[in-house]
């Protein structure tokens, strides 16, 4: 499905019902909106969050607030704190998010970021 032809439209993201998602330690909060195959979410890791598994998928990351790990599965980590973001394209790389004190993202991905 494609994701074009988005009326101008704002979202007030406290009216956006959360959902939760068990890490293997801590947990994701999600308030997502999608228009076909673009997802945004603005996400909350818990203290003490490691993600239960390594995605392959692409996303655009924003911090709003806080700070986390990003590991890559040939273990290496990077940092992303307030005001920083990272990009990533699908299928470019196997990582996966660890906070230790808390982390609240912006976050958007869809097939706009697979491979071509």
């Amino acid at each position: 499905m494609n994701s074009g032809n988005i009326p101008f439209q704002n979202t007030d993201w406290e009216n956006v019902p959360v959902t939760e998602h068990q890490g293997e330690t801590g947990t994701a909060y999600w308030k997502t909106i999608s228009y076909g195959d673009l997802r945004i979410r603005v996400v909350e890791y818990s203290k003490d969050y490691k993600a239960d598994h390594w995605c392959t998928k692409g996303h655009i990351i924003y911090c709003i607030e806080g700070e986390m790990i990003s590991e890559l599965s040939d273990g290496t980590q990077h940092r992303l704190t307030k005001g920083m973001s990272y990009q990533v394209s699908d299928e470019l790389s196997s990582h996966r998010s660890i906070s230790e004190n808390g982390v609240k993202l912006f976050i958007v991905d869809g097939l706009f970021l697979a491979p071509k």
